[in-house]
């Protein structure tokens, strides 16, 4: 009788997944991959999506697609539920499937420090569906502005605040200023869109706190000269339908708006759900069972938690395929160690900020080199080319043309009116509150 191969089980299409089951093409075992959705999303650029400059078929590609000439891989489309660690078996919500290693890699959800109320009002930017509906909050809020007719509330649907200052808080910022001073101008007729007022609002004393200090400024300049309202060292402390309130020590102010996009990292990362692994990406007790990316909190050389990014999560799933491959041959292998190649943020057209350790980049060199990297990570060569297509179209014509609002009116944040007695704020609101 055959010796039944050994079996690998990875939870998880994204980059760690991926990045394992890819790895993992030559080792001689069989591998399930199993996600709810049938496709890999390439998330750095679902702010494009969101802000009209892409569409999602040009950042996502099919599971099955990728992997189709790997024979010893198979992937299911399917929803996990459960995990039964005695018998080693994933539990699905319509079966089982058996492993002998688990790699799970399935993501972390949005966190809102004990908020979890604000995330209808403030979505955040994880997937597909989070990206069309942002994108359809801020076109949408254009629109509902072009029929009102009371001055305070048109300033309050032209007022966009992103919370969070990291990489996806200041590429979402860079581009809803671009839509509205670039792609909207002239296409309404009682509303001016350059008039929108655009605020990126950061808990630390600086945006893009794990750059370099200089890129960290340029990027603020930069984001500045576009228009957007930086506030940096200001905590959300509320935020309803139609006004949000910010703190810094021990005084407050609400700003009116109707478009509130959460962007903030996660900080306090036990309470994010986060699973913690040793230096080969195993969790306490159990020696076949692996987590890896955001929902892992795995330790630098420093003792420190790595970032939950695309580059982490693709360097832990090659990782676990080198190692797991050696498992299955008896040999041992070296402990997890993330190289950082170094990190990148775009603020808007011909502008972006890299750190690449041995040069730093910012203006049109950064720009060119965020465009070429993220060109080279997208999976399939046919989205690289309608990716680059359609960069170049947006560049030289300045349209974002997924500007589609789909799905229904959106009625929680689309109001008759706003509350009565709220208090008047003037253009230069931070200038105001914070100076």
């Amino acid at each position: 009788m055959e010796e039944q191969r050994h079996r690998i089980v990875i939870i998880g299409g994204g980059f760690g997944g991926l990045a394992a089951a890819i790895g993992l093409k030559k080792a001689n075992a069989d591998i399930t991959l199993i996600d709810r959705k049938n496709y890999h999303l390439f998330q750095p650029l679902l702010y494009q999506v969101a802000t009209g400059s892409l569409s999602a078929g040009d950042i996502a590609s099919p599971l099955r697609a990728v992997l189709y000439k790997q024979k010893n891989t198979r992937v299911l489309l399917a929803e996990v539920v459960d995990f039964d660690t005695d018998k080693k078996r994933v539990i699905l919500e319509d079966g089982v499937v058996p492993y002998d290693t688990l790699i799970v890699s399935a993501g972390s959800s949005h966190h809102y420090f004990g908020h979890d109320e604000w995330e209808t009002i403030a979505p955040g930017l994880k997937t597909v569906e989070d990206a069309t509906d942002i994108r359809k909050r801020i076109f949408y809020a254009f629109e509902t502005a072009e029929r009102e007719t009371d001055p305070e509330r048109i300033q309050a649907l032209l007022t966009f605040i992103i919370i969070g200052g990291g990489p996806t808080g200041v590429e979402l910022a860079g581009a809803v200023a671009e839509i509205a001073r670039d792609t909207l101008k002239n296409e309404f007729r009682r509303i001016d869109p350059s008039k929108a007022r655009i605020f990126l609002v950061e808990g630390l004393d600086r945006i893009l706190n794990t750059y370099d200090d200089s890129l960290s400024q340029k990027a603020r300049e930069s984001l500045e000269k576009l228009g957007v309202t930086v506030i940096t060292g200001s905590m959300v402390t509320d935020i309803n339908d139609c006004e949000i309130t910010l703190g810094k020590g021990d005084r407050k102010e609400t700003i009116l708006c109707e478009t509130v996009l959460w962007a903030r990292l996660l900080l306090e990362t036990d309470k994010a759900g986060r699973i913690r692994v040793n230096e080969y990406l195993k969790i306490e007790n159990y020696d076949d069972i692996f987590v890896i990316g955001d929902m892992a909190i795995a330790l630098d050389k420093n003792g420190e938690p790595l970032p939950g990014i695309a580059a982490v999560a693709r360097q832990q799933g090659a990782y676990l395929a080198k190692l797991i491959s050696a498992r299955i041959k008896n040999k041992q292998y070296r402990p997890f160690r993330y190289r950082n190649y170094g990190i990148m943020a775009t603020i808007g057209r011909s502008a972006a900020v890299a750190d690449f350790h041995w040069i730093k980049l910012s203006g049109w060199l950064g720009w060119v080199s965020w465009l070429f990297i993220h060109l080279m990570y997208i999976v399939e060569f046919e989205n690289r080319v309608l990716v680059l297509v359609q960069w170049a179209w947006n560049y030289f014509t300045r349209a974002r043309s997924n500007r589609l609002i789909l799905g229904r009116r959106i009625a929680k944040n689309i109001k008759s009116g706003l509350p009565e007695k709220q208090p008047h704020h003037s253009e230069s609101v931070r200038d105001e509150i914070f100076r």
